[in-house]
């Protein structure tokens, strides 16, 4: 880029937390899998390109440890992950089939434990920075994982890092709530809190009975002291960016005026943009953006996730984006020239044209007032700022010395800045060599 394309200064001051591991980056799912952690390596090529990492922090986070992993899964679950592998799953298969591991969507790989470790170390530190009042936004493009159960892998999602994330939230937070934009209900994420008035769930999805994970109607709304709490936004397949829009500004302006959140969780999922692989609906990344850019005008504590998305030029892209949201900062359409800048042929743009504007959608105006009408009424019934007394915050797994065991903190970077990552030390190019990741990573067959 010359300098008339370089990112404008930031409209805001918000201080962003972005957190990163290469590790993530060269591990996969196997041959044929629809999710591809390589994505996450092309979406930081486009972060670094465009020069985000001067408007904000860059940490690599500890990978989460057994115990702070076990805060939600249950002790067996976890054991199993840690000891399954590809070479001894045939002798195990038997025992943990009932955990849903080695399933189609959810296959034994090489290093899961440690991917998963570094998935769910970067949302508990993403929550203990905005907790402690280091961060105002924080961003984890490795988490947003919600399908995954207590002891359950499902759809591509082995450890709810969204659940451990805000579980952290909760020691320094009365109210917490979650947003989904994935285009799959946030299954795990909802059943985790269904019961609790302190965290809402709100989830924007596809959803017509059949469609993966097969809930998420508007019936579901939480039980015992969580009723009213869980809030389904059920759509069908083709809807549009400016019917989206409509429908989650309506929604979450009235969820956040009557919860009145102390922090937000947002789950980016990217599996909701036009000609996704595994999708169905036809928003552009920057209808997707919008979202975000709405959610942050708030001024309320956020975190940022990423989830689905698997048609990975545009999930990098997209989270690319959305990164610049978070920044406050303007980049180019045009495209940095990064090591993987070929992948995004023929266009090599930020916003390619994904929509169909002929597509049909019957999501129409009528439609969405219903659910609209619903949700409004649902949330009549629920309690305008619940009052909870916050007893003294318990020690952090977040602040967890993992190498002398003692409960600490640890702000190393903050107390000591040399010790954050310089821009020449971003792993940029090295991720795309392992020999973890194949040329066909890159490539969608369809």
């Amino acid at each position: 880029m010359d300098d008339s394309s370089r990112p404008t200064a930031p409209h805001s001051k918000e201080r962003v937390s972005y957190f990163y591991n290469l590790q993530a980056s060269t591990e996969s799912y196997g041959e044929g899998h629809p999710m591809k952690p390589a994505r996450l390596g092309l979406t930081h090529e486009l972060v670094i390109g465009y020069g985000l990492h001067n408007y904000m922090n860059i940490y690599t986070p500890w990978p989460a440890s057994t115990t702070q992993i076990e805060a939600f899964h249950s002790t067996d679950y976890v054991d199993a992950l840690k000891r399954v592998t590809p070479n001894n799953y045939d002798k195990m298969a038997a025992s943990i089939k009932r955990f849903g591991l080695g399933e189609d969507d959810c296959p034994v790989f090489s290093d899961m434990w440690d991917y998963f470790r570094m998935s769910c170390g970067g949302s508990i530190m993403a929550a203990n920075y905005l907790g402690s009042g280091a961060s105002d936004m924080a961003i984890n493009w490795m988490g947003g994982l919600h399908h995954a159960k207590k002891s359950v892998a499902s759809g591509f999602c082995y450890t709810n890092d969204i659940v451990l994330g805000i579980l952290e939230l909760l020691r320094y937070y009365q109210r917490v709530l979650y947003i989904d934009l994935d285009v799959h209900h946030g299954d795990g994420v909802q059943d985790a809190f269904y019961g609790s008035n302190r965290v809402m769930t709100l989830s924007i999805h596809a959803y017509d009975g059949a469609f993966f994970p097969g809930t998420g109607s508007l019936d579901e709304s939480g039980i015992g002291r969580g009723k009213n709490y869980a809030v389904n936004v059920p759509l069908q397949m083709g809807i549009d960016d400016a019917s989206y829009h409509w429908i989650f500004k309506e929604v979450a302006r009235n969820v956040i005026d009557k919860f009145q959140p102390s922090a937000i969780v947002l789950q980016c999922g990217a599996d909701s943009l036009a000609g996704d692989r595994l999708g169905s609906f036809n928003v552009s990344i920057k209808g997707h953006g919008e979202c975000v850019r709405f959610i942050k005008s708030f001024g309320i504590p956020t975190m940022v996730l990423g989830g689905g998305g698997y048609t990975i030029r545009n999930v990098a892209r997209c989270w690319a984006y959305e990164t610049s949201v978070c920044c406050g900062v303007t980049v180019p359409n045009e495209l940095p020239e990064t090591v993987s800048y070929d992948y995004y042929g023929p266009d090599f743009v930020l916003h390619p044209n994904l929509t169909s504007p002929d597509r049909y959608s019957p999501n129409t105006r009528a439609s969405l007032e219903k659910i609209r009408h619903r949700i409004v009424e649902q949330l009549r019934h629920v309690e305008s700022a619940p009052s909870v007394q916050i007893h003294q915050i318990p020690p952090s797994f977040a602040q967890f010395n993992h190498l002398d065991g003692e409960w600490a903190v640890d702000f190393r970077e903050d107390v000591q800045p040399d010790h954050r990552l310089r821009a020449e030390e971003f792993p940029v190019h090295r991720w795309k060599n392992s020999k973890t990741v194949d040329d066909n990573e890159f490539y969608d067959p369809f």
